[in-house]
């Protein structure tokens, strides 16, 4: 395994965004297994800090060359600088635009539910008036 960076710049946040999530994700379940291990009773104290300290920053570290190494893997890397490459092209809405789409799919919403509600509104006053049920 080569420590360096394949196509270095290229698709620069991507790759970090990924790496840190990843990170985080790998630092909770350090912290979950910190928690498991605080919890078994060891013979010693010095023994129970030790491992309960040491064996989630050893988890961490090897999942840290993982995720370096996924993040520089050239199949992975190049899918992430295509990803950002793509996410540049793309036309974002305007911040009105998107008020206005919010507030039409709002109203549509309410005024669907009107209509539902009185259609089962009346549903249920022929079943239970006309029909008897």
């Amino acid at each position: 395994m080569k420590l360096e960076i394949y196509k270095r710049g290229q698709g620069k946040y991507t790759r970090l965004g990924s790496g840190f999530g990843w990170a985080i994700i790998a630092a909770l379940g350090c912290v979950a297994l910190y928690r498991q291990l605080n919890a078994i009773d060891f013979a010693s104290s010095k023994i129970e800090l030790w491992v309960s300290t040491m064996v989630p920053v050893a988890v961490f570290a090897i999942f840290a060359i993982l995720i370096f190494w996924l993040v520089n893997k050239p199949t992975i890397a190049n899918f992430m600088i295509d990803a950002e490459g793509e996410m540049k092209k793309v036309s974002w809405s305007s911040r009105h635009e998107i008020f206005v789409s919010t507030v039409v799919v709002i109203s549509v919403v309410v005024i669907m539910a009107a209509f539902l509600g009185a259609a089962d509104l009346l549903f249920a006053m022929f079943f239970t008036d006309v029909i008897g049920l």
